[in-house]
């Protein structure tokens, strides 16, 4: 006898349907772009799987998942092109808006950020884009490619409109992105800690858009990613970020860059699962 396929596996504490949920979630197997080491195409899955290794209740934040109706829809199928793959994306996130209801999005390379970001900004005009990441991600070009992982955050801020853009963590670019950068939105080098409780009372009120790259992490808590990047966050400071960001009205969110293939221990994983739960216990 020929067994049963196995059921999808879903996020941790996912409802049953989406008729009551708040908030759902989805997987987007994009890796078309990738300039070092492909694979986050895998992210999506291996993020669900380890989300199975954790509690639904947080000890840190005093909350549980039990008490959130959310809902993980599992992955969109895409075309083997960005050009293709991309509207999309951008169709099943307009679904998700249009019923009044946000969305985590699960990674895949990071250009799967600027479809949502479309989506988005035709529901909130206002739109501002709060971007955690070790690269910039503002090339106007990369090897002659306008859509790229390394270009996307330049093609958001052409949806967005300058001055909406504001971007921790970074360690990583050239000048001539990093130029573009301090000009069309606000770069924060240093102390990421820091600079996000200085923007957080800025933005009271106004609906925001958050994207985090796990590359934002350092490679020694976060080894399974497409482009490591040495020197960057802890996962507690990612962690502690999330908590800061709570006062904000986040309106939607991604989760990018995870890559299997290059972390045996699934560690990257594991970090990306628990901040997907304290993102939905804090932010919405």
């Amino acid at each position: 006898m020929t067994p049963a396929p196995e059921a999808p596996r879903r996020f941790l504490g996912s409802g049953p349907s989406p008729e009551r949920a708040s908030l759902v979630l989805f997987g987007v197997p994009l890796d078309l772009t990738a300039s070092f080491r492909p694979g986050t195409d895998q992210g999506p899955r291996a993020i669900r799987e380890c989300s199975q290794c954790l509690e639904e209740y947080s000890v840190p934040l005093g909350r549980d998942l039990r008490d959130k109706a959310y809902w993980d829809m599992g992955d969109l199928v895409l075309p083997p092109d960005p050009e293709a793959a991309l509207p999309v994306i951008e169709q099943a996130a307009e679904g998700i808006l249009a019923r009044g209801q946000r969305f985590i999005a699960l990674g895949g390379e990071h250009l799967l950020t600027l479809p949502l970001v479309r989506a988005l900004a035709r529901h909130h005009p206002d739109l501002v884009i709060l971007h955690f990441d070790a690269h910039a991600d503002m090339r106007e070009d990369y090897e002659g490619v306008r859509l790229s992982h390394a270009t996307v955050l330049r093609r958001v801020v052409e949806v967005v409109g300058p001055g909406r853009l504001f971007q921790f963590g970074i360690r990583s670019g050239i000048p001539e992105e990093l130029a573009f950068a301090r000009a069309h939105g606000q770069l924060f080098l240093g102390d990421t800690l820091q600079a996000v409780r200085q923007v957080v009372p800025t933005l009271a009120g106004r609906p925001a858009y958050l994207t985090i790259d796990v590359d934002v992490v350092d490679p020694a808590f976060a080894p399974g990613v497409g482009v490591p990047e040495p020197a960057g966050l802890t996962s507690h400071e990612i962690l502690a970020c999330l908590e800061l960001l709570s006062p904000l009205h986040i309106v939607s969110m991604d989760l990018v860059e995870v890559c299997p293939p290059f972390d045996p221990t699934q560690m990257t994983a594991v970090l990306a699962a628990r901040l997907v739960r304290e993102a939905i216990l804090t932010l919405f």
